[in-house]
């Protein structure tokens, strides 16, 4: 997928077809909307696109960031995408709807045609709805798809519900929203070394950053891929009680891979949450804090070993 950054017309020779949307979460909403796109152009011989936007200091539009922009790109490369404008929203954000059909649609993408939810808008100040796409698309031989809206649970699928299902730990509804295991891949830091020095237990420290949304504390089977393979591993996101019950204890995301050994640092492995397995709470010794980080871990070696996930 070649991915541009800044408002700039993409390569190759080919005509788009365009995914419209901001994709955070590139949940299963937003899967129909660019998986729609792909298969047109696979059809009608165009390249496959999409159009999105990077906000300023990594802002999001309604909560913390669900994925990495890493994550996010590797998420849309995965569906078929093979042009992938992503220039930051002061670049176009003064646009009239007019402008942005021309100078997004038409100069940047040469577009034959555009996919969007009912629900979008464009143009300053959102002043452009779908109704105003298709006149404004319909004169430049753009054809204009309407994608419907994905469904969970009797509603419509929305990176606001699954922020609220990571933030009050319902793991399941959030996966089956976003389609695919929600995942991480923040750089390994430097801990305390507790879990190696009195636990027996080293973990992966990957801390979430201010701008991410940061799910339910609590203890979760996951998975890791190191070396290029995947490991069962146990996963707490909390202040750790049991070793440091200060008031303004740091929030951690640790995860002990029991399978592995060796040096992490410097990088950024995926992590993906497959089951959220019970709260974070205080024990009285570190005898018991460990026995349920192993526990955690046999119990995430069990659910994968009885797994298709690939």
């Amino acid at each position: 997928m070649q991915i541009y950054h800044t408002m700039t017309p993409v390569s190759g020779a080919k005509s788009c077809a365009v995914a419209l949307g901001y994709f955070d979460g590139v949940h299963c909403g937003h899967r129909m909307v660019l998986g729609s796109a792909v298969r047109y152009a696979s059809e009608n011989g165009l390249a496959p696109a999409a159009f999105t936007f990077e906000l300023p200091g990594n802002q999001t539009l309604k909560g913390g960031r669900i994925l990495s922009p890493v994550q996010k790109h590797a998420r849309i490369q995965s569906l078929g995408v093979e042009q992938y404008l992503e220039p930051p929203f002061e670049a176009f954000r003064e646009l009239s709807p007019e402008d942005f059909v021309q100078k997004v649609l038409v100069e940047c993408f040469r577009a034959k045609a555009v996919f969007c939810g009912n629900n979008f808008t464009f143009g300053a100040r959102a002043a452009g709805n779908v109704e105003m796409l298709h006149t404004l698309c319909e004169p430049l031989g753009i054809s204009v798809h309407i994608v419907p809206m994905a469904q969970y649970g009797a509603q419509a699928v929305s990176s606001t519900r699954i922020r609220a299902a990571l933030e009050e730990g319902r793991l399941d509804d959030a996966n089956a929203m976003l389609g695919a295991p929600y995942a991480i891949d923040w750089p390994v830091t430097h801990g305390k070394g507790i879990g190696t020095s009195r636990l027996g237990t080293p973990t992966v420290n990957q801390n979430y950053p201010p701008d991410a949304l940061q799910p339910c504390a609590g203890v979760y089977l996951t998975r890791i891929r190191i070396q290029d393979r995947w490991w069962p591993a146990a996963t707490g996101i909390g202040r750790r009680p049991t070793v440091d019950a200060s008031a303004n204890a740091a929030v951690t995301c640790e995860t002990y891979v029991p399978d592995f050994a060796g040096d992490l640092y410097g990088t950024a492995p995926v992590l993906e949450f497959h089951r959220y397995l019970c709260p974070v709470r205080k024990f009285r010794t570190l005898e018991e804090l460990s026995a349920l980080i192993r526990r955690a871990a046999e119990e995430s070696k069990a659910y994968f070993a009885a797994q298709t996930v690939k």
